[in-house]
């Protein structure tokens, strides 16, 4: 297989390809004779992600923008790419909210191009295994009530942010391709990962920063919002399943059966860091714990039913959050050059805290 995959410099993108290089073929017999990172280094792109697999001889990175259709394709005949794992996306709630008009670009109009082009360079092919995975998210479906049943993979969408609708937007582009023009498609919608290099806006990497600084911290609203968490490598594992196995033109959900509020998962945090650090432990949880005023259609729930997975693919996660939360933290702990880096700038994209 030759895999190009968009994003791969980012969060899931690089736990992607660090899997597709090291794991896929011990754990799913899935033989990966390249891999093309295709990232445009934006805020969230960080190389120093890749670290350990950037000289593996299968491994190439391209800089390159999913809305300039000529360099995508010409990265895709280049390298005889059979296979694209499509995740370059602007992901961050709040930043959707200052800025939609980035997120619909990258999301919808960058899909759209990236998906013209992969139909074009599958038609010049003489290749008869070619897939186009478009990786997607749970906020496409909208929010649910307390009592409501899990997102199914025929749940209605509802999207509420300009994140979610331009998500939703790409996720009907994917399907039209499929649909129209034969594309072999295939589309998965994650809940929430959590896991090594998230970015430090995102929740737990947040926490996780905030209580080594011993700061406030923020918690949206009353802390109520519930969200299923999943353990990126569990994810990176459904997604090569998913691309390998997985049914043309299907929608294949995946999450980590770990509905949790967001509250208990700031206070495991704390409780965490705190059994691993006793000298953090100048306070206590309701001490470091700040609610601040609530984020604009902020939805309630998500929560994830994927036994469509289970049972076609034989996926289920390994990590349950008292687990993967645990890798999580003790990552953090032992990569503060990390987090530095991004804090200071010096790591390729923005400072940390720049829109």
């Amino acid at each position: 297989m030759r895999i190009l995959v968009t994003g791969g410099a980012g969060f899931i993108g690089s736990n992607l390809i660090h899997y597709l290089l090291t794991r896929a073929e011990t754990e799913l017999g899935v033989e990966v004779n390249r891999v093309v990172n295709y990232d445009k280094l934006t805020y969230a792109g960080n190389p120093q992600n890749l670290g350990g697999v950037n000289t593996d001889p299968r491994y190439l990175f391209i800089k390159g923008d999913v809305c300039d259709r000529a360099a995508f394709l010409q990265a895709l005949t280049k390298h005889q790419i059979d296979h694209v794992m499509h995740l370059a996306a602007e992901s961050h709630v709040d930043r959707s909210i200052d800025s939609p008009e980035t997120f619909v670009m990258t999301n919808m109009v960058g899909t759209f191009h990236a998906l013209h082009a992969f139909r074009d360079h599958a038609r010049a092919s003489s290749s008869t295994t070619m897939r186009f995975l478009h990786v997607s998210t749970d906020e496409v479906y909208g929010s649910l009530g307390p009592s409501d049943p899990a997102f199914s993979e025929t749940t209605p969408y509802a999207p509420n942010s300009p994140y979610s609708a331009s998500k939703a937007g790409s996720d009907h582009l994917a399907r039209a391709y499929h649909h129209t023009y034969g594309l072999d498609v295939v589309t998965t919608n994650c809940s929430n990962n959590y896991g090594p290099y998230q970015f430090p806006e995102k929740l737990i990497p947040l926490m996780i920063r905030k209580v080594l600084h011993g700061e406030k911290l923020p918690v949206y609203g009353d802390g109520s919002n519930v969200r299923d968490w999943l353990y990126v490598e569990d994810h990176c594992r459904g997604l090569t399943l998913a691309l390998t196995r997985g049914r043309s033109g299907e929608t294949y959900n995946i999450g980590g059966k770990n509905e949790l509020k967001n509250l208990d998962v700031v206070r495991q945090v704390i409780s965490l860091i705190h059994e691993v650090n006793p000298d953090l432990r100048t306070h206590t949880p309701d001490d470091l714990i700040e609610f601040v005023k609530d984020r604009p259609g902020h939805d309630r729930r998500y929560a994830i039913d994927c036994r469509k997975i289970e049972t076609e693919l034989g996926w289920s996660p390994r990590e349950s959050f008292e687990t993967g939360l645990r890798k999580t933290v003790q990552w953090y702990l032992d990569n503060e050059d990390w987090i530095v880096a991004i804090e200071n700038g010096s790591y390729a994209g923005e400072r940390l805290g720049t829109a």
